[in-house]
């Protein structure tokens, strides 16, 4: 295709969709299992002619096997067939490369719960994964409609697909019958099912940076013979590295550039290219990117600047160069980008614009803009830090710090991973990644410009109504370190690239300074952290074995997990000697040690030893609180790693079919979503097992009367108006109603008072056992997803911001975690002497809110408020429900790029 065409036929393909009524939502880029992506869409009518040209290209064998048949043509009644469905009860998937179809995949209802589903792969991207991509969307899709089981009909040669469905984590069964293998098994998501989804997702992402990260042919779209331009510098970049594979300088006229044979195309290099790094005006970059593909390029590294961050029209060439990459089948860093670097021997890839980098060594980091990549790298390179791989994500077009946690997660050469956000387009996914990534090494994350703060222009993200804390509270449960800067961050990688974790929070203070070890000591406090040795200060003429005498104590006593030695310059000792003392006792034991050496920072040899095979440091800081922060935010973490996750929350009484027709039917008379009457909540929320305790609305004394009757004495009588439902004190509540002179009573008293405020809208509802007055919340958010928030009611959530967050899916461990996640968490377990509550039926209702809210995202906002939590169990008192129609969530229940 040239010129516009590629994006023409993109357009007009979602326009086609459309049309014909397919959900939009069911589009989806794809990455495969070769690291290469794939374009997932609804088939229309318009495929008559790729269809064909698919079926015709196909073997002789796989022909029989899709159809039974020697079938060598498609008849136009076939070709109609497959064309036209109805999106519903028969549905069809395309992938496509490059606007080409190379699978099919669709399902065929043949009762109101089963469908028949079958796949047709094309011979020549067999192996990718394509099949199984489509039955986990096709799956996805099934279940929408009310599906729950799959069956098809398999001959016993087709091994392939076979062990597609195999290997899907289904539990499936098979039987024989007139030569065909009938195969049925039951969609509805298991733990295999999705623990085998997240590891192909992953095995995926990962092959796809290796292959960015080692590339055996490299070429340059824009080397220049002139040595100030981008293009040179990148290139002499790369060669003063001494990059170890093939390079492909890119010149329309020169023969060789620096020293190195030039082609005047991608397309005329002698070898397919594994990395193709563009440095031409961001106008140029798309015709680039449609000779990248046509020349099998598997990724893209655009430094070129110019797109979304230069305004309107850059946005537009941005989301045009997207396009092209995906329906290529490439993976993109950039555009914008600073650049890559992988330190490893077999490669030594300097891409990147910065002519020193850091030495080798194990730790891996990412950055997003480019003017930080450079304070990164350079302060890595200050601090003696070495590293793995580097990667700025420019304006993270395609590839983010999610694909390079995915990478990091196996990769041997890197122990730690740092990284700076600005922006974060998919905070489910990458929650869930870094969990992963977390439970094996330390991830330590500098970030700006998440929540209620604005991305920095060119990055793709949605606007977020959450507020800072719950991004603080994503972070907590994935195990992630978070620090406030690019100085902290180094500050606590040292500390996990040198030393041991510490074992717990018990802290041994040494060193040779009154002032320093105080100050060392009421740090530790601060931070949480206990002093259980110490402050043991030394007189300043001390010897190196004095030295080494208290380090040893320290590190001996079995009540110290870590221990901080705070040293300013010895008046008769030289440094020499202490820094001897101090290698060889911290040597002999597997504890951590922090250290401030005034007038040093980093690590170096002179505090380096040899550990069981291991090559450490004892990290240096400029004073000791830093050395004190960066130790408390890694004895957190290693506490995180000790403690038990927990297991999904997964309530039980729960009717996910019979909630999702409810929501459909309020949905059905307002498109643009509303509350829900009292009522409505109540059939709502019972679905998922949660009981709302009746209210009757009532408009005078004796209509107040008989519902106090109705609902049985003790009752209460409280105005619904929002003038004074958050007031202090009990402004529009009557409670203890006995009998009906007191139900009278208390309409009259409350009427004369609220009548003036337009406040005298009642309820009447039964008296609660007394308890503990709280909030449960969850709402969507167009970024997060599902966010849940606790509270205890009235002025820790209204004047204190006393809220605690988590983003579900929640396990039992998230759901006591939020609990104890508020300052009043101890009004719950008995305070100053009152009942505790009963936090079993408390967590309970928690995790039922929360799994309503993953499974539902049409569920605007739910509030349940208040929630009487007493020392029997829980009681719902009200609740307040918006629906609205869904957006498409970042992290869906299929595998999509975003």
């Amino acid at each position: 295709m040239e010129g516009g065409e590629l994006d023409d036929t993109a357009a007009m393909e979602r326009v086609s969709a459309r049309a014909t009524g397919a959900p939009v939502e069911w589009e989806a880029d794809v990455v495969l299992r070769d690291g290469s992506v794939a374009h997932i869409r609804p088939i229309t009518p318009d495929d008559a002619d790729g269809i064909r040209a698919f079926h015709s290209k196909q073997s002789d064998e796989s022909i029989y096997l899709r159809f039974f048949a020697p079938l060598r043509e498609l008849s136009e009644r076939d070709v109609h067939r497959f064309t036209h469905v109805d999106h519903h009860d028969r549905v069809a998937l395309v992938a496509t490369l490059d606007g080409e179809i190379t699978g099919i995949g669709r399902y065929d209802r043949i009762d109101p719960t089963s469908a028949e589903v079958a796949f047709n792969i094309s011979d020549h991207f067999q192996g990718k994964g394509i099949g199984s991509v489509m039955l986990e969307h096709l799956a996805a899709i099934a279940q929408e409609m009310g599906i729950t089981r799959f069956v098809a009909e398999v001959l016993p040669q087709n091994r392939k697909m076979l062990t597609v469905f195999k290997e899907a984590g289904y539990e499936v069964t098979h039987h024989i019958e007139d030569g065909v293998v009938e195969v049925a098994f039951d969609i509805k998501p298991t733990e295999q099912s999705k623990a085998v989804q997240l590891s192909r997702e992953h095995r995926a992402e990962s092959r796809s940076v290796r292959t960015i990260l080692f590339p055996e042919r490299v070429a340059i779209i824009g080397a220049s013979r002139r040595e100030e331009s981008i293009g040179a510098l990148v290139m002499r970049n790369i060669l003063d590295a001494g990059y170890q594979g093939e390079l492909y300088p890119i010149h329309r006229v020169a023969e060789n550039v620096q020293g190195i044979k030039a082609y005047p195309s991608i397309l005329e290099t002698p070898h397919p290219v594994d990395l193709a790094i563009v440095v031409v005006p961001a106008a140029q970059a798309i015709d680039v990117v449609k000779d990248c593909g046509r020349a099998g390029v598997k990724a893209l590294l655009v430094l070129s600047a110019g797109f979304a961050e230069a305004g309107d029209e850059g946005i537009l060439l941005q989301e045009k160069l997207r396009r092209r990459v995906r329906r290529a089948g490439m993976r993109i860093v950039g555009p914008n980008s600073f650049g890559l670097v992988n330190n490893d021997p077999a490669v030594r890839l300097n891409a990147t614009l910065a002519s020193v980098i850091p030495e080798s060594g194990r730790l891996g980091l990412f950055a997003q803009s480019g003017a930080l990549g450079v304070a990164v790298l350079a302060s890595a390179a200050r601090r003696g830090l070495g590293i793995s791989v580097f990667a700025s994500a420019g304006n993270r077009v395609d590839v983010s710090g999610n694909d390079l946690m995915q990478y990091w997660i196996d990769d041997q050469e890197t122990d730690t991973v740092g990284l700076y956000l600005e922006s974060m387009g998919n905070p489910r996914k990458f929650s869930r990644i870094a969990r992963a990534l977390a439970a094996v090494k330390p991830v330590v994350v500098v970030s700006s410009g998440v929540s209620s703060f604005a991305a920095p222009p060119g990055h793709r993200t949605r606007v977020t109504n959450v507020p800072p804390q719950a991004f603080d509270a994503l972070l907590r449960q994935a195990g992630v370190i978070r620090v406030e800067n690019v100085h902290q961050l180094f500050d606590v990688a040292q500390l996990t690239l040198h030393q041991p974790l510490p074992k717990g929070d018990r802290v041994a203070i040494v060193g040779n300074s009154d002032a320093l070890g105080a100050l060392s000591a009421s740090a530790c406090v601060s931070w949480g952290l206990r002093v259980t040795h110490g402050p043991v200060s030394l007189p300043p003429q001390a010897s190196a074995e004095e030295f080494a005498a208290a380090l040893d104590a320290a590190f001996a006593d079995p009540e110290v997990d870590s221990v901080v030695a705070a040293f300013i310059p010895p008046l008769v000792t030289q440094d020499e000697d202490v820094h001897r003392a101090v290698r060889s006792i911290v040597a002999d034991y597997e504890k951590p040690c922090v250290a401030t050496f005034l007038g040093m920072r980093g690590v170096g040899e002179d505090l380096s030893y040899d550990q069981d095979g291991t090559r450490r440091s004892v990290p240096v800081y400029a004073m000791p609180e830093d050395g004190i922060r960066a130790l408390n935010a890694v004895t957190r973490y290693a506490l995180w790693r000790q403690r038990d996750r927990g297991t999904p929350v997964a309530p039980n009484g729960i009717d996910r079919l019979r909630a999702e027709a409810l929501i459909d039917g309020y949905l059905a008379d307002s498109h643009e979503g509303r509350a829900l009457t009292r009522e409505e909540a109540r059939e709502l929320l019972g679905a998922y097992g949660i009981r709302l305790w009746p209210a009757v609305e009532v408009t005078s004394a004796d209509a107040a009367v008989a519902a106090a009757d109705e609902l049985t004495y003790p009752v209460i009588l409280k105005s619904t108006s929002p003038v004074v439902r958050h007031q202090p004190g009990l402004v529009g509540v009557r409670g203890d109603l006995v009998d009906a002179d007191a139900v009278r009573n208390a309409y009259a008293s409350l009427s004369q008072r609220l009548g003036p405020l337009v406040a005298d809208r009642f309820v009447v509802q039964r008296m609660a056992v007394p308890g503990v007055s709280t909030v449960i919340r969850a709402s969507e958010d167009p970024l997060f997803g599902p966010v849940v928030s606790f509270s205890v009611a009235g002025p820790p959530t209204e004047l204190l911001d006393d809220v605690a967050h988590r983003i579900p899916p929640l396990t039992d461990v998230d759901v006591t975690d939020l609990m104890d996640g508020v300052k009043a968490a101890p009004l719950l377990n008995g305070h100053r002497g009152a009942a505790p509550v009963h936090r079993s039926a408390l967590a309970d209702l928690i995790a039922r809110l929360s799994v309503m809210a993953d499974d539902h995202p049409e569920l605007s906002s739910v509030e349940l408020n208040p929630v009487n939590a007493w020392t029997g169990g829980v009681d719902v008192l009200g609740a307040e429900v918006v629906v609205r129609p869904a957006l498409v969530r970042k992290d869906p229940g299929r595998r999509r790029m975003t």
